[in-house]
Order: structure tokens, then sequence, then C-alpha cells
């Protein structure tokens, strides 16, 4: 289980809090039974639980398949749950993860909307712990202010702001929903994927270290935002030998859910991961929230 700080739906004030549950268990034949109240596969059992974790959260997912496992997520915002209320669509969702043992992640990430761009930041701070958590929190913390401007720009302005930390390997994807045009640019070692279709392009950043070594250049890499499209960005936390999902059901689920099934299927108890790891995933909003995995 993991529990994570992110940008409540639309930017609204406050922090929300994510909790994902991720396992590689036997997995759930039938979700849309195990979320309604009363089934269990347990004896003796109210079978309250996933229903009950769904009614108390503002937004809540499962994805689940037989053999494979479960992934399920749930957030609260700074607002209360209201009866009747349909969940805020939410463009984009991430999952982070501390080297083991450590007290705070070095990797951070957030999105932020300015008028019709969408702007995916991840950061991973140079090194681990608190010193690592600083530089990857000046970079989100300063893309509400920075989102209006395209990728290399908000790059530029962040490798100022992070003059004072240790710096950090960041990568920026910016999504003109008026132009369908999806433009990306980063800096340090971090990885990025683009699918359109039944295909998958890397997007590659440029070496450096915001706040460090800036390169003179930064290449901005501009790609069609087609309704199927979807982007996966990642630390270099993540093995190298993730494989892009490729399951039509997972991918129509959350964006949060698609990078914690990505984060689960990269790593195991015998390949634990050995380094922060962040995981974020931007998707066209043409989601239907279907808790059923076979939906």
């Amino acid at each position: 289980m993991l529990v994570n700080l992110v940008v409540p739906p639309a930017g609204g004030p406050g922090t929300s809090v994510q909790v994902f549950s991720l396992d590689h268990g036997p997995g759930i034949a039938d979700v849309g039974a195990a979320l309604r109240d009363g089934w269990s596969t347990a004896d003796g059992s109210l079978g309250a639980g996933l229903g009950s974790c769904a009614r108390s959260a503002n937004a809540f997912d499962l994805y689940s398949r037989p053999g494979r496992g479960t992934v399920a997520t749930a957030r609260i915002d700074p607002e209360p749950v209201r009866r009747g209320a349909s969940a805020a669509a939410v463009p984009a969702g991430g999952i982070t993860a501390a080297l083991a043992h450590a007290e705070q992640c070095g990797d951070a990430w957030t999105w932020a909307r300015s008028g019709s761009l969408v702007t995916l930041l991840l950061a991973d701070g140079l090194g681990h712990g608190a010193k690592a958590a600083h530089a990857s929190g000046a970079a989100v913390a300063e893309l509400p202010h920075a989102a209006h401007l395209p990728p290399a720009e908000i790059l530029r302005r962040l490798h100022g702001v992070l003059r004072s930390t240790r710096g950090a390997a960041v990568t920026v994807a910016q999504v003109d929903e008026e132009r369908a045009e999806l433009a990306f640019a980063g800096v340090g070692n971090a990885g990025a994927r683009v699918r359109t279709g039944d295909s998958w392009t890397h997007l590659v950043s440029h070496p450096g270290i915001v706040g460090a070594y800036f390169p003179a250049n930064v290449p901005v890499r501009r790609v069609p935002w087609r309704r199927d499209s979807l982007l996966v960005v990642h630390s270099d936390g993540l093995p190298s030998r993730w494989r892009p999902p490729e399951d039509p059901l997972l991918l129509a689920h959350d964006p949060s859910v698609v990078a914690a099934a990505i984060l689960r299927d990269a790593g195991s108890p015998a390949r634990p991961l050995r380094d922060d790891t962040s995981v974020a995933v931007l998707a066209p909003d043409r989601r239907t929230r279907a808790h059923d995995s076979r939906l």
C-alpha cells in the first residue's frame, strides 16, 4: 500500500490524499459483484469493504484481472464527498514510491490547466532523501505559475527556481486541446512514451540537470494528440525492462490506476525497486469510470 499527496481536481485549494493498493495476487473475477455490499469470499464477513471505500472517497477506481492481481486507488479531496456527486474528471494521474526505508521520496509530479493547455510535469531530484525531495517539490510548486508557457520555457524558468537546490531531472508534457497536439521536452535522465493507436513511441529527454547544468537548446518533440492517445512519463527508478500496458481494459481506467499498474508490473518482491520511482500518465478526456474490469 502507498499513500501520496496529490493536486486536487481542477487545481483547487489544499491537497488531496491518494491511497493505492497494489498486489500480484489471484485477482478478482467479478469486480462489479465485489463492489456490492454483502458480497464476500470470506465466511462471516459483512462484505462492505470495497463499497465503503468507494462511498468514502471523492474518487475510487479498481482494476483487476484473474491471475494477474489488483490495483485499487481512492482519492480523498479537501472538499467532502457529496452524496450523488460524480467524480471530477482528472486528465492526469501518477504514483511515487520512495526508496526502501526512506522517509521522503525525491520524485514528484503534478499537472495544471491553463485555458486549452493541460501540462504534466515530473521531477526527479538529484540523489535521495530530503534534499532531493526539496528540489522536486520546488519544481512542482512552480508549475501553476508557469502552465501558460510552452514546455521549453517552463524548463528554463524552473532552471532559475531550482538554482538554490541540488537540481532535478524534469520532463514537461503539454497538450493543446484546441490543436490536438502534444509538445514534450525534458532535461535529465527520465523516460517517456506516447501511445497512438496500437503503437508506442519513445520521447527522449536532453542531457543535463535543471538547476545546475542547463543545455543551450532544449529540443521539443510534437506529436498528434488523439482520442486514443496516452502518455507515460517516469523517473529512472522505473526499470528499463518495463513494458507499456496493452490491455484495453486497463487503458480505459483512471490515469492513476494505469500509472500504479505500470509501477507494480515493473517490480516484484523478488525484484524490488532500487531507487525513488515515479510514474505519471496523461490521457484525453475520453474516460468513463469503469469499476468493473470487464467494461
